[in-house]
């Protein structure tokens, strides 16, 4: 059996490393099951999507090292991270991931907040007298 192919996602300030290796399907994230770690279905159903569109659910497992951000940008950057790793292994994954916008890095970012302001964009309130 060959080692795991490393791949790195990341999305917002994620950062996920992700372990693709032959198996059973099987996902952890953090030493935790995927199921306990992303809690919401939607969150699965977007991490489970690279392996829908390329017919290997269930063919590879999956372990990820993911910090930083909240639980979307988290799984946004797992997404990608396996996206990548798929490309790794069959370079003719890559038209169709591409295709369904997995293997682009999301680049928006939090926008900073400027003095004389509340938060980036929201002022303070004016008052007029």
């Amino acid at each position: 059996m060959h080692q795991a192919h490393h791949t790195i996602g990341r999305r917002k300030t994620s950062v996920a490393r992700v372990y693709l290796k032959n198996g059973s399907g099987k996902i952890s994230v953090n030493d935790n099951a995927f199921e306990k770690y992303f809690a919401l279905e939607t969150h699965r159903t977007q991490i489970n999507k690279p392996f829908e569109v390329t017919d290997t659910l269930g063919k590879y497992d999956v372990s990820v090292n993911v910090e930083g951000g909240g639980v979307s940008g988290q799984a946004g950057a797992v997404t990608l991270g396996i996206a990548r790793a798929l490309v790794e292994i069959n370079e003719e994954n890559r038209p169709v991931l591409r295709k369904h916008g997995l293997m682009t890095r999301d680049p928006r970012m939090v926008e900073r907040k400027k003095y004389g302001q509340k938060k980036a964009r929201k002022r303070f309130q004016f008052s007029k007298r």
